[in-house]
């Protein structure tokens, strides 16, 4: 079983979408051996929902949205989840930081966007939707949806 943490700041945009589409992507290929959570880096929406407009956008595109509700890294998530991929660089330097804290293994932490086949390593920042509307949900579920199915493959190759 092969465990994977998507990591954004409040774990209510960008984390939840990337295990929504990861999730119902794995079932749909019959990846049973893989198992996908999200967090956040900061506790600012703990307990909350996903956000409306990323519920939205999901459901606009055929996604089904998990039962979730917002949560902050913990040190158990570290010994809990084989992968940990970071939103943004940001979100790197804080799991960094946090791992190095807590006694953890860092080389789990990855940025999610090493993943995107249209990477680039000037831009390896999924887009923060947050501050935007339906044309930002549209961008962040657009790299989502364009990461997931190499995430997927690389992971059915190691687990």
């Amino acid at each position: 079983m092969t465990r994977v943490l998507f990591v954004c700041t409040g774990n209510i945009c960008r984390s939840v979408m990337a295990q929504a589409v990861a999730a119902q992507k794995a079932e749909e290929e019959i990846l049973d051996n893989l198992v996908f959570d999200s967090v956040g880096v900061s506790d600012e929406e703990h307990g909350n929902p996903p956000d409306y407009r990323a519920v939205h956008i999901l459901e606009e595109h055929g996604w089904l949205i998990p039962d979730h509700y917002a949560r902050q890294i913990s040190r158990g998530d570290f010994e809990n989840f084989d992968l940990v991929l970071a939103m943004t660089s940001g979100h790197k330097r804080a799991l960094t930081r946090l791992a190095q804290r807590w006694g953890a293994d860092e080389s789990k932490i990855r940025l999610y966007r090493e993943f995107d086949p249209e990477g680039s390593p000037d831009d390896m920042e999924v887009p923060d939707p947050w501050y935007g509307g339906e044309r930002e949900f549209a961008d962040t579920l657009e790299v989502i949806e364009r990461v997931t199915p190499v995430l997927l493959e690389v992971l059915s190759k190691i687990s």
